[in-house]
């Protein structure tokens, strides 16, 4: 099997943006080059302690995606037969509007064939057991320690969705959740990916979750993760789609319903979400956000007052914050 390279000539700072743009149209699994140094978690998940002195960061990146080609040399983005030319010409497009509100560098796209790799499970080599405070989160191949049976175990496994625990956002997403749930709490978690928000709570005694995603992968990866956790069927659902853009959407989820949403995403996609979430959350409800850099916090700060929530809180991990705000019950006239 080969696969056809999209790579992205781009900066450091537009990364995280583009990644989540071209998500939405099929492009998954971005490797990153930059000359950005490893944070010291980074080298303790790599077994580095001291890694000599690397190139100066000039702030360039480059992303690149791996699409299959077929025999025939056709290749498959969705499900759907399509050429190199068509995927150019939709990075292109995807770019050409981010660049209306960012700075996303050149933005040159560099179209070459690689060999087949393993993209799906090589991955799996640096994704260990690891503690979230008193939270053991482990995967499936490998096994809970003798020392560790009896403690509060989350069985993870990604797949092709987003979400292993390891990140600071996810991480900060997590405490929150813990603190606010009970056991009446209905939770909506936004951009599921791997299902772990939705289903810690529900370890943790919530009552019900719904998740929303644009990913139709994380629909098997959640069905799994929650087979792992013991979690029936009926406690947590999830659908595809847009919650910011699709009514229908919105719909199914419901409206006035939610004790807690929850949303580990980019700032830049949290600001249109939010007016949107307020019409979801119960009077009272607990609108937890994370997902975001430190030179962003005061930009969902805005737009959580913008929308009529009160922010009740702001935690912070290393770079990144979450943002934890309360939709207020209206007093009657």
């Amino acid at each position: 099997m080969k696969w056809m390279k999209f790579r992205i000539k781009t900066i450091v700072d537009a990364e995280d943006i583009i990644i989540s743009t071209l998500y939405d149209i099929g492009l998954e699994g971005a490797q990153i080059e930059d000359k950005v140094p490893l944070t010291a978690l980074e080298k303790e998940q790599m077994f580095v302690d001291i890694l000599s002195d690397g190139p100066e960061d000039d702030g360039i990146a480059y992303l690149s995606f791996f699409v299959e080609e077929k025999e025939d040399g056709s290749l498959v983005l969705n499900d759907i037969p399509t050429d190199k030319e068509t995927i150019t010409e939709q990075i292109t497009e995807e770019l050409n509007d981010l660049r209306l509100f960012m700075e996303i560098g050149e933005g040159t796209i560099f179209v070459t064939e690689t060999e087949d790799i393993d993209w799906i499970n090589n991955w799996k080599q640096y994704f260990h057991q690891f503690y979230i405070d008193d939270l053991l989160v482990i995967p499936s191949w490998e096994e809970v320690k003798e020392e560790d049976k009896g403690k509060k175990i989350l069985h993870i496994d990604p797949g092709t969705a987003f979400g292993t625990g390891m990140h600071e956002t996810t991480q900060l997403c997590i405490r929150q959740i813990k603190k606010y749930l009970t056991n009446q709490t209905e939770l909506l978690d936004v951009g599921t990916g791997s299902g772990i928000l939705a289903i810690l709570a529900l370890m943790y005694g919530a009552k019900h979750a719904v998740g929303t995603d644009l990913d139709p992968c994380a629909v098997e990866a959640v069905a799994q993760n929650m087979e792992a956790n013991g979690i029936p069927k009926e406690a947590f659902w999830m659908t595809i789609g847009n919650i910011i853009t699709d009514k229908s959407v919105q719909d199914k989820v419901g409206y006035n319903c939610y004790d807690i949403v929850a949303a580990n995403i980019l700032a830049d996609v949290l600001v249109p979400l939010t007016p949107v979430i307020v019409q979801h959350l119960k009077a009272g409800g607990i609108y937890i956000t994370s997902g975001i850099i430190d030179t962003k916090e005061q930009t969902v700060w805005d737009a959580m007052e913008a929308a009529g929530l009160t922010v009740i809180e702001v935690t912070y991990q290393g770079e990144w914050v979450s943002v934890t705000a309360r939709k207020e019950q209206r007093e009657e006239i």
